[in-house]
């Protein structure tokens, strides 16, 4: 065999693997060709905007992505605000949503989420508060927040209970606010004396802003992100997880991680509602 008849079998061959992926999805996104997936670039190194190319970055949309060059088709980005997710599932705006979502409970009454990476929330505050805030004990009778949207201000509050109040220590004060972004910036101008947020995120603010933020205890519970389709969806739910099950086993998914540092997030095997 040839140079030449050697690249048209592996020309046919990548053909008749991309037709066969692009079967696996439902019918309405191999007509057009693409998937949409929802997304909020404001979690780095989940996903952001690179300073320099404002261009969509992170591990979600490497992902996401890959996730689509497995299935055939290619992705059409839509920049959508975390709160509003499900429910742009919901009227059909997107396909999928990959956002570093907590596979909850609650939101399993309307999606299912096939989960790929392991998550926690993760207390921490301002190097000048370190020397006063050591441990979990410390932060009772302080200030901390975390991101309404997810169920962390919740578990903050149990903590507490357990923590702090069982044992005749002051409660901690547990704010709600609009995201990751508010609760650092509060840390940061001292509305708060600690913040929570994923653990997965952390070492990339150490890495960006040297001896700023430091670490308080490990995280407080483990968990796991997901990505939520509509129950409805099932035959496209288990598309995206085969695709994420292939790229497992190539290598791809450890190679994304790994590019943003982020090895100890691994989930193996990938699993579907399996947050607790």
């Amino acid at each position: 065999m040839n140079t030449l008849q050697k690249t048209l079998v592996a020309a046919l061959g990548f053909t008749a693997a991309f037709a066969v992926a692009a079967a696996d999805v439902p019918d309405r996104i191999k007509k057009a060709g693409k998937i949409i997936i929802a997304t909020q670039p404001n979690y780095p190194p989940i996903a952001y905007k690179d300073p320099a190319t404002n261009q969509l970055a992170g591990v979600d949309i490497d992902l996401g992505e890959a996730i689509a060059k497995e299935l055939g088709v290619k992705v059409e980005w839509q920049e959508t605000a975390f709160a509003q997710m499900i429910s742009s599932l919901q009227t059909a705006r997107v396909d999928i949503a990959l956002a570093g979502m907590s596979d909850l409970p609650a939101r399993r009454e309307v999606v299912d989420f096939i989960d790929y990476m392991k998550t926690g929330p993760q207390f921490f505050t301002t190097t000048a508060r370190a020397g006063e805030l050591k441990t979990l004990e410390d932060l009772c009778g302080k200030k901390v927040g975390a991101s309404r949207s997810t169920n962390w201000p919740g578990q903050m509050e149990d903590l507490s209970k357990t923590l702090c109040a069982g044992k005749g220590r002051p409660a901690m004060t547990v704010i709600g606010t609009e995201g990751s972004v508010d609760a650092r910036t509060q840390l940061k101008s001292g509305r708060l004396d600690a913040a929570v947020q994923g653990s997965e995120t952390l070492p990339y603010f150490q890495k960006q802003e040297p001896n700023t933020i430091v670490l308080i205890g490990a995280p407080i519970s483990e968990g796991l992100s997901g990505i939520p389709v509509l129950k409805s969806e099932a035959q496209l739910r288990d598309a995206v997880k085969e695709a994420l099950d292939r790229l497992q086993a190539k290598g791809v998914y450890d190679q994304i991680l790994a590019k943003y540092g982020l090895q100890t997030s691994k989930l193996a095997p990938i699993s579907v509602n399996q947050g607790k």
